[in-house]
């Protein structure tokens, strides 16, 4: 526990009471038994012991808090005592201070929206429902009944949250500028690469079998169903670009060429740090990291060489572009293994889902910006057959490749001069 008022284990009253209880159950289960009175008394204060060191781990305060609450998720987290903040850390990843900003942020704008509703609900139920709902990975079946709303009440909640959310925080994702943008330029230059923007890539969130539409088209290389989403992010693991809705067998190239992104780095619109002079005469004003699924031809996107014939300074480099590269994994680990809706294989609605996959992306920038810490256990997960691994990111990927031939003469350069 913190110290929101409460100790590291059971006060001594709560500790006499649960020991007559276990008391009273010992004597009733053996009542029937032969026993001498010393061995009984013998078997008590083993159980007594055994109860104490029990209660005075420092689990075990938490784990009696989750006994006590019986009122459901939805009434549990509006209790405001002192074990409140430890269950909202719990439940929906952030502290109740947190969560009353972004309900003091998205207010004004839910309440346009409550009123449609076929009862009553205050908007911080609502929020609160979506947050959950993203952050357990639940069912709305399960979700919705500790709640005390309906199925559709549920539904409808996730998509007015998902709308609040992006209209209140306009500009949690964008492309970096001024200061922002210095301090990430600097940050990649101490790791060798100066000009350097951000790392790319994709990752899939898995779905079940879509209904009313081609479901091939969303057969993926893992052999799952899944929606494909483009991320870029910079070395704090911040996003600063997101494009998701294409069908999971899509190729991460054809996913790029047919994003916003794509055709403002082509206008020349996003790379326009002061030109830096590089080795044999290089220069450039800005690119990407990106694996080797994307094209060598793209003059702002820098893959590693791969292939089995590498030199001592191409195995440098690859090693030098992982390291930096490895940011947007990171960020995968800590936006997905928060919000494990997008974890998980579940039921969605497609035309839905690119939105609320932007908001849970605004809600890890917002999080981030607050100096909210992640628990690394959320990394990993216990599979069907009780083993303990990695969760699943849904970095699919496109098959390594060597190096092949560059068609694009600045993009070969930029890759040697670096």
């Amino acid at each position: 526990m913190d110290s929101h008022g409460s100790s590291n284990g059971l006060r001594e009253e709560e500790i006499d009471a649960v020991a007559m209880a276990v008391t009273a159950v010992v004597v009733n289960t053996m009542a029937d038994k032969e026993f001498s009175a010393r061995d009984m008394l013998m078997r008590l204060r083993q159980q007594r012991a055994l109860l104490q060191s029990v209660a005075e781990a420092p689990d075990c305060a938490a784990m009696c808090e989750a006994v006590r609450r019986t009122g459901g998720t939805w009434e549990d987290l509006r209790l405001r005592d002192g074990a409140t903040d430890e269950y909202f850390r719990q439940k929906l990843l952030m502290s109740t201070t947190m969560f009353n900003h972004i309900v003091a942020a998205c207010t004004a704008y839910m309440e346009k929206k409550v009123t449609h509703y076929r009862m009553p609900l205050p908007v911080e139920q609502l929020i609160v429902f979506a947050l959950y709902k993203w952050a357990s990975g639940e069912t709305y079946e399960s979700d919705t009944s500790t709640f005390g709303i309906d199925r559709a009440i549920g539904l409808q909640a996730v998509r007015d949250v998902t709308s609040v959310l992006l209209q209140a925080y306009p500009d949690a994702i964008n492309w970096p500028m001024g200061r922002r943008c210095a301090q990430i330029l600097r940050a990649f230059r101490e790791k060798g690469f100066p000009n350097c923007f951000g790392a790319i890539d994709c990752t899939h969130i898995y779905i079940d079998k879509p209904a009313g539409a081609p479901s091939a088209n969303y057969y993926d290389r893992k052999q799952k169903f899944s929606v494909q989403a483009q991320v870029v992010v910079d070395l704090d693991l911040r996003i600063l670009d997101v494009h998701v809705g294409y069908p999971g067998s899509v190729h991460d190239i054809r996913v790029l060429h047919n994003s916003q992104l794509f055709r403002r780095a082509e206008s020349g619109e996003l790379f326009d740090a002061t030109p830096e002079n590089l080795s044999h005469g290089v220069v450039t004003r800005g690119y990407l990291l990106g694996d080797s699924g994307y094209p060598v031809a793209c003059p702002w996107i820098l893959s590693p060489y791969r292939g089995i014939d590498q030199g001592a300074d191409e195995e440098r480099f690859d090693t030098r572009q992982k390291v930096a590269r490895g940011c947007v994994e990171r960020a995968f680990d800590r936006l997905k293994c928060m919000w494990r809706l997008f974890l998980r294989t579940h039921k969605t609605n497609l035309e839905t889902l690119p939105q609320q996959f932007v908001a849970i992306c605004t809600l890890h920038n917002i999080l981030l910006n607050a100096g909210m810490d992640f628990d690394e256990n959320l990394l990993w997960e216990v599979d069907a057959n009780g083993v303990r691994r990695r969760a699943d990111l849904g970095i699919v990927g496109n098959g390594a490749r060597g190096r092949g031939r560059c068609t694009n003469v600045e993009g070969e350069f930029l890759w040697d001069a670096l």
